[in-house]
């Protein structure tokens, strides 16, 4: 975090914001300050449902958001290059028509592929705040001095924590926001949530403000299935590390040793489900939640769900919650969608 010194004068204060404009500024904003409890709280409910859950944003420690990092190189997964390659197509289009002044990104990660956008919203002229959100501290600060670097004039304020929790009060600069949830990450919420959280973020944008929103296609199977069970087995050490999350943050003691991965396409749902399987029987203890769970040899846990979307699925969804679809992007093998909407 960089601290101004206080103002002794309108004329000291006006000098210091000019000064710290042209350095750039980041700002880092801890939500939720019960993280820990909340995240027990959440655990305890997920791991006690019959098909026991581990939500999926607890795969993001700083080694997993490495590991899925390594993920979207991967041969087998076609969402990051086919989205990136869509954003190097439309980011000036989409700048010129939103005309943002401060970028929103949603589940920001190692923030890629934002740097097109950052690059054409820069070109217009606009730009002037980041907001990052998410949960992984090391990451968010390291992208936040690198793009205070990298664009002179950029202020970054950083919010760490949960974006289906923490998302109010959204950070913004006078002027337009755009807001942005890259990489199909909406798949990985249920029906409930995902129309909880397009319902929340309606409410933080005001009119004028725009939303981009990255969406996985339906595909042949085999395609689908091969993207999240890598033959380099990248995809398994990402899905096995959220034991070592879980474990950290309850006093476990699972042994990922003794899980293997399995993702599936559920034709039902329209989507990929990644679970973790025991491969023999096992008491584990969790003391932080006062939980005891024994497995037998093929019991599964569930990690994560990725829903695959047509555009009519998709325009409803965003349409339920009050958003308006102002144009949709696609790849030339149709594997991937970004939507343009309006508040």
């Amino acid at each position: 975090m960089t601290a101004n010194p206080p103002a002794t004068d309108e004329a000291t204060d006006a000098a210091a914001d000019e000064a710290a404009e042209a350095k750039g500024t980041v700002r880092l904003e801890r939500r939720s300050a019960d993280s820990r409890q909340q995240d027990l709280e959440e655990l305890g409910r997920s791991l006690r449902e019959p098909l026991p859950r581990i939500p999926s944003r607890f795969f993001y420690d700083d080694l997993g958001s490495d590991l899925f990092e390594q993920i979207c190189e991967l041969p087998e997964y076609y969402p990051t290059r086919t989205e990136r390659a869509l954003l190097e197509r439309i980011a000036p289009r989409v700048a010129a028509a939103t005309r943002a002044v401060t970028l929103v990104e949603i589940g920001s990660g190692a923030a890629t592929k934002t740097r097109l956008l950052l690059d054409a919203l820069r070109g217009q002229g606009t730009l002037r705040l980041y907001v990052p959100i998410d949960v992984a501290e090391a990451t968010t600060r390291r992208i936040a001095a690198e793009l205070t670097s990298e664009y002179p004039g950029l202020a970054v304020h950083g919010i760490l924590g949960n974006f289906l929790a923490d998302l109010a009060p959204l950070p913004g600069q006078e002027g337009s926001r755009l807001a942005i949830f890259l990489g199909g990450t909406i798949g990985n919420l249920n029906p409930e949530e995902a129309a909880s959280f397009l319902a929340d973020l309606h409410a933080e944008l005001a009119p004028g403000d725009a939303f981009l929103i990255g969406v996985d296609r339906v595909k042949p199977i085999p395609r689908l299935e091969a993207a999240y069970d890598d033959s380099a087995g990248v995809t398994a050490a990402f899905n096995l590390n959220i034991l070592n999350v879980t474990n950290r943050i309850a006093e476990g003691d699972f042994d990922p040793a003794a899980f293997k991965h399995r993702a599936f396409f559920d034709v039902e749902h329209s989507r990929i489900e990644m679970r973790l399987v025991a491969t023999r029987a096992q008491r584990v203890t969790l003391q932080a939640l006062d939980l005891a769970l024994d497995f037998e040899p093929g019991d599964e846990i569930l990690t994560e769900i990725s829903t695959k979307y047509d555009r009519a699925r998709a325009e409803r969804l965003l349409a339920a919650a009050g958003f308006s679809v102002a144009e949709w992007f696609t790849d030339p093998e149709d594997l991937f969608a970004l939507i343009l909407a309006k508040r």
